[in-house]
Formats: C-alpha cells, sequence, structure tokens
C-alpha cells in the first residue's frame, strides 16, 4: 500500500484527506506546525482522532524548517505528496503579508525539493480559486489565464503554480495543482463564513454579511474535496508529446508532466440562499449587518469541474443545504451548543 505524506493534516482539508486516505488502508504520515492562526485546540482535535489509526503518524515543524522537514522525508520515503499547509485567509493576509511569504513560498519550495530529491512517483499541491482574481468569465476554467491576482494570498498560490511547473519541467516530477472553491463542512475553519455565521447566531449575534448580499460562492463540501484529491492520485500527469498529444479542454503542460484541476461543486449560489439555508438548519433568524465589499474580496467564483470528471469520473455533487445540515449536526455535538 502507499505511502503518502499530508502537510497540513491537523487542517481542515488536510485533516479530512487523511482521515478518508486511512480508512482505505494507506499509510500516511502528517507535518503540521499547528500554529495559532486559529484555535490550535480544534487543530488538536483533528489530530487526536487521526492518530486513533494505526497508519498514522505526525511530525509538527513549520515548513520552513528545511532540516526538519527534510529528515521527515528522508525517514518515511512517502511514494506520494499531497501538500496542502499553507497560510490561508483572503483577508489575513492584508494584515500579515510576511505569514503567507514564509509559509507558501518557502514552505512549498521546501516540500517541492524533498519530492525532487525522493523521486516521488506524484506531487500534488493545493491552490485556490482565488487565482482567478479579476477574471469575470465564468465558469473558471483552468486554462482561462490568471495574471490578476487580487490579494497577496492570491499571489503567493500563483506563484506555487509556476514554481511546480519549473520543477515537473525540469525534474520530470509528475505534478498536480487543484484549485479549491470555497471549501465548507464539519471541522471546518472557525475564520470561514459558514463557520462564523452559525456561532453568532447561536449567540443571537450579528452576522456580517459583505457587498449587500451580492455575492456568489461556489461552495464545496469538504468531503466531496478530499473524494476528488485521494482520485487524482492515480490520475498521474505524463509528459505529453507535444501540444498536439493534449485532449481539448486538458490542462496539461505541452512541456511538462504538469496539470491543474479546479475541485467545485460547478454550482454558483448566492450568499443570501447561502444565509438562508442557515437560517433552516438551525431554525433561527439571522440579525444581518449588511456592509459594503471588504478589499480584495470577488463578487463572484464558480468552477468549470469538467477536467476533474474527465480524469476521474466523479463530480463533487453534495448540496449546500445538505452539507449546511451536516455542519450544523457537528458544531452543536462538538461545542454543545
Amino acid at each position: 500500500m502507499k505511502r503518502i505524506l499530508i502537510t497540513g493534516t491537523a487542517g481542515f482539508i488536510g485533516f479530512h484527506l487523511a482521515k478518508l486516505l486511512l480508512e482505505e488502508g494507506y499509510v500516511v504520515h502528517g507535518i503540521d506546525a499547528l500554529t495559532d492562526y486559529y484555535d490550535v485546540n480544534l487543530k488538536r482535535r483533528r489530530q487526536q482522532v487521526l492518530l486513533q489509526s494505526q497508519g498514522f503518524s505526525t511530525t509538527e515543524c513549520l515548513l520552513e524548517d528545511t532540516d526538519r522537514v527534510s529528515l521527515v522525508g528522508r525517514e518515511f520515503e512517502p511514494d506520494v505528496i499531497v501538500h496542502l499547509a499553507a497560510q490561508a485567509g483572503v483577508r489575513y493576509s492584508l494584515e500579515n503579508p510576511r505569514a503567507y511569504l514564509e509559509s507558501n513560498i518557502v514552505g512549498t519550495f521546501n516540500i517541492m525539493e524533498i519530492a525532487r530529491e525522493l523521486k516521488v512517483e506524484h506531487l500534488l499541491m493545493a491552490s485556490t480559486s482565488s487565482v482567478y482574481g479579476a477574471n469575470e468569465e465564468m465558469p473558471f476554467s483552468e486554462n482561462d489565464k490568471c495574471d490578476t491576482p487580487l490579494t497577496f494570498y492570491a499571489a503567493t498560490k500563483k506563484a506555487n503554480e509556476s514554481m511546480a511547473h519549473s520543477y515537473a519541467h525540469l525534474w520530470g516530477l509528475p505534478t498536480t495543482m487543484f484549485r479549491f472553491f470555497t471549501v465548507y463542512g464539519p471541522w471546518g475553519r472557525p475564520d470561514l463564513a459558514l463557520f462564523k455565521f452559525v456561532d453568532a447566531m447561536l449567540d443571537g449575534r450579528p452576522i456580517d454579511i459583505y457587498n449587500h448580499g451580492d455575492m456568489y460562492r461556489d461552495f464545496t463540501y469538504v468531503e466531496d474535496l478530499v473524494r476528488g484529491i485521494r482520485l487524482l492520485i492515480d490520475a498521474v500527469p505524463v509528459r505529453p508529446e507535444g501540444p498536439e498529444g493534449i485532449e481539448d479542454g486538458d490542462s496539461l503542460s505541452p512541456v511538462a508532466p504538469y496539470r491543474v484541476v479546479n475541485i467545485g461543486n460547478s454550482e454558483k449560489v448566492k450568499l443570501l440562499d447561502f444565509v438562508d439555508a442557515i437560517e433552516g438548519a438551525l431554525g433561527i433568524k439571522a440579525k444581518r449587518h449588511y456592509m459594503d465589499m471588504q478589499k480584495g474580496d470577488v463578487p463572484a467564483t464558480w468552477a468549470d469541474a469538467s477536467l476533474l470528471k474527465k480524469l476521474t469520473g466523479y463530480q463533487p455533487q453534495t448540496d449546500v443545504r445538505t452539507g449546511i445540515d451536516q455542519f450544523v449536526a457537528w458544531f452543536r455535538d462538538y461545542y454543545r451548543k
């Protein structure tokens, strides 16, 4: 059975991916710094769940710690690396851009170096729908130009894509970048909208709704997302003979074993409909505080996920109301509310 190194296993998505792979019998080693960007206790609880599996082990360190990360790689000897750890959050990048430089650029470089040194079968790394930036034509397709990032967070993720392409070309390192679209679900991050809305509504506090609710997001349920990643592990890109060897609609590089894949629900949902669904799940009317658009935000995201389906036969399909119900059930149980 394959040995898989996952960065960010105490994080929201990394936890769910590790859990899925462990259930399928994979041997998983996690790297996570358990930083205090949000509640460290929530991160430790996720880690404790994973540690109940005999197939899981973990190292606590920063990705910027070159020597430690290299040692982990050499000792574990992974067949596949899935790099999910990052300094996340569009809005926090306005306050502390250096954290994004160190984690998302330097940390990602260290992971790429390990993948190159160990000649792993497949390197998979997280990007974001935020790289589409000021693009207005939707749904967003992997082959769209992404030269207009609106936040430094998005800029670091676009840089990761460029860095990864160079390594795939130079070293023949099979690499898949996936762009996530507004992920939500149980064990979610406290800085994300669904968590903040549910927490505030249960406490009787108002919720902040940006751009007066005139926003759209392609909400992707976390279990759908990690199922997509799991299937992409087996869809290893191969360096094509040239542009003529690339099928229409594929984002495969003409010069490298490198591909970008959207993972989204392919459904544009209005923010106010999202709030309505939360009200339905909680049985509580929200106190709505309408605000102007926040700097760096985009009015809409919407994924063309046809390439994911073409490569894996899989299509995320959990509807927003079902996903919100699952999150609310987890939240009430976890926080006893």
